[in-house]
């Protein structure tokens, strides 16, 4: 494919203008092995400023992320913050995780924040991003950004950006922080001379204050006294959840913590995984071989900013199995409810959350306790944002969201896998006590509330052609949606981008309350939820699906997870995924 005219525009743009000779030399080299592929993808757009932040490959071009797209950003995010918050001591949080360049990236966000006269709170080493969210509230700044990629693969770095309550922007703030980052046409309206004395670094005090607090939500003491001694094994991937997991699990009280030593060294190059993802079984091999060696009772890894965890406990016959997302999710918000319920602590005014394409096993559960289950969007943010909303009506619990992420108690507006590893193992010493594993409580709930089994596929799309088949096949869903999934049919159709839900028996439509979201839902006659979705931070689009039975008793477990298994494959299949 030949280059645009867009692509050379934007090519002159940053050949002439006020760019560094090394910027200018790869720019350059790119022309010269005509390369059109990868002239084409860092090129043909600027990187856009989602409702999150930035995403993308690091490298040269606007399309790439690199010191000028990452200081366009900080200005247009300054002259957002100057405008909302006129005649005020403005005040914001940097924090990087452990990818390459992630903390240069950082000092340039903190160099322009500080050249537009704002004081900037800079982490002195690497930080998971939930505590960069505690900080923003701590410190009663108006806003944060956490440099990482999350757990996407080495070649990638982002921008995560925080409103004053420690969450990602959302509606209205996340629009008009674009169009503040859209309205910068020329890298010379960046102003990167850094002011020293605006920058002050932060550390150590903020560790005690975040981990002290966490220690403060604990609901099981006794039953971790009694099973101080459950062998841990814990993997941080080369991430920053080394800085503060450990420490965690210590002072809620566990002292047979291992740490994957292979991993605990920070390094943007992970490597020894292919991908830094705890939702990719390769992504735990290691831990999983040391849990072996040791014959430990539960893993635990998380990814590169330590906001996801990944967990693996014992199956029935013994080996170790991970769990997805969902089925952790709905082990721990079940043990939350049940020890609020068991301490006397639930009198209405509590609430948990988690979003549309999670787990309905989550809202039986909540059901069954008479506390209120809020489903938002995909994205923490919305979960973050309904918790500022409510809390001086009621207490947030606990939510979840499918891919890994969770949060307990008030503290962060964010996904928190430091709080949530601290959890989950209280979580594990609560039904070691009653001689349980977690993989027999899931068992126990499934033969409680119905077994709830999802799988997701992800297909992955790169670069520009990527972008339009993924923008096809989500319109020849929409034009074209199918009449039956594996053998039942379909019988409510939601379309979040369009804000309808229509009931295909009789068609009639009803609006759907969420802000406009590209997603689609199929739902059949026996409860079955299929639901198809863009990625809004990887070149994918994901496909969610969710099926269900009765569970008679534990004994029909394998033969019923196979039956459902088989029904997922026949969904898929249909779907032609």
């Amino acid at each position: 494919m030949e280059p645009s005219i867009e692509v050379f525009e934007n090519i002159k743009i940053w050949q002439d203008g006020n760019y560094d000779k090394n910027t200018k030399n790869e720019i350059n080299a790119l022309l010269s092995a005509n390369d059109h592929t990868k002239l084409i993808d860092a090129f043909y757009k600027n990187l856009s400023f989602g409702t999150g932040g930035l995403r993308g490959i690091m490298g040269v071009g606007c399309n790439r992320i690199n010191k000028y797209t990452i200081g366009t950003a900080t200005q247009g995010l300054s002259n957002f913050l100057l405008k909302k918050y006129p005649n005020q001591a403005i005040k914001v949080v940097v924090a990087y995780d452990s990818r390459n360049n992630s903390k240069a990236f950082a000092n340039i966000t903190a160099d322009v924040f500080s050249a537009n006269g704002i004081h900037v709170y800079f982490f002195e080493d690497l930080r998971p991003t939930p505590e960069l969210s505690f900080a923003i509230r701590n410190l009663a700044c108006q806003s944060g950004v956490m440099i990482t990629a999350s757990h996407n693969p080495k070649e990638y770095n982002g921008y995560k950006a925080y409103d004053q309550e420690g969450c990602q922007f959302t509606f209205p703030d996340d629009g008009l922080v674009m169009q503040e980052v859209a309205n910068i046409k020329n890298i010379d309206a960046v102003n990167f001379n850094r002011i020293e004395k605006n920058i002050e670094l932060i550390g150590h005090k903020i560790d005690d204050l975040y981990l002290n607090e966490i220690v403060k939500l604990s609901l099981s003491k006794e039953a971790i006294q009694r099973q101080k001694d459950l062998k841990i094994i814990f993997s941080s991937i080369h991430g920053t959840g080394i800085t503060l997991v450990p420490k965690a699990l210590e002072k809620f009280g566990f002292s047979n913590v291992h740490l994957v030593e292979e991993q605990s060294e920070p390094n943007g190059n992970f490597p020894t995984v292919i991908y830094p993802n705890p939702e990719e079984k390769e992504a735990l091999n290691l831990s999983i071989k040391k849990a072996k060696e040791i014959n430990a009772d539960l893993v635990l890894a998380t990814d590169p900013d330590a906001d996801r965890v990944g967990v693996a406990v014992k199956d029935l016959d013994g080996d170790f199995i991970l769990l997805n997302g969902n089925e952790t999710g709905s082990l721990l918000l079940n043990y939350l409810l049940n020890a609020w319920k068991k301490n006397n602590k639930l009198d209405g005014k509590q609430y948990i959350v988690k979003t549309i394409v999670t787990t309905n096993l989550i809202e039986k559960i909540a059901d069954s306790k008479n506390v209120t289950c809020y489903n938002t969007l995909t994205g923490f943010k919305f979960i973050g944002k309904l918790i500022t909303e409510l809390q001086n009506e009621k207490y947030f619990i606990g939510g979840g969201e499918e891919s890994y992420g969770y949060s307990v108690g008030e503290l962060v507006r964010d996904k928190d896998a430091v709080i949530s590893c601290a959890f989950i193992a209280e979580m594990a010493a609560f039904y070691a006590d009653q001689n349980k594993t977690l993989y027999e409580a899931l068992i126990d709930l499934y033969v409680e509330h119905g077994f709830y089994k999802e799988e997701l596929i992800s297909i992955t799309k790169m670069g520009k052609s990527g972008a339009e088949e993924i923008i096809e096949m989500m319109e020849g869903f929409r034009k074209n949606p199918p009449k039956t999934l594996g053998g039942a049919k379909i019988i409510t159709l939601k379309d979040y981008e369009l804000g309808i839900e229509t009931d295909l028996l009789s068609q009639k439509t009803t609006s759907l309350n969420y802000q406009k979201s590209d997603v689609l839902q199929f739902i059949t006659e026996d409860g079955s939820i299929i639901s198809a979705r863009p990625s809004g931070t990887e070149p994918k689009i994901k496909f969610y699906c969710s099926v269900n039975t009765k569970l008679l008793d534990k004994s029909s477990f394998k033969a019923t997870a196979e039956e459902l298994s088989l029904k997922i494959k026949r969904i898929l299949k249909d779907l032609g995924v």
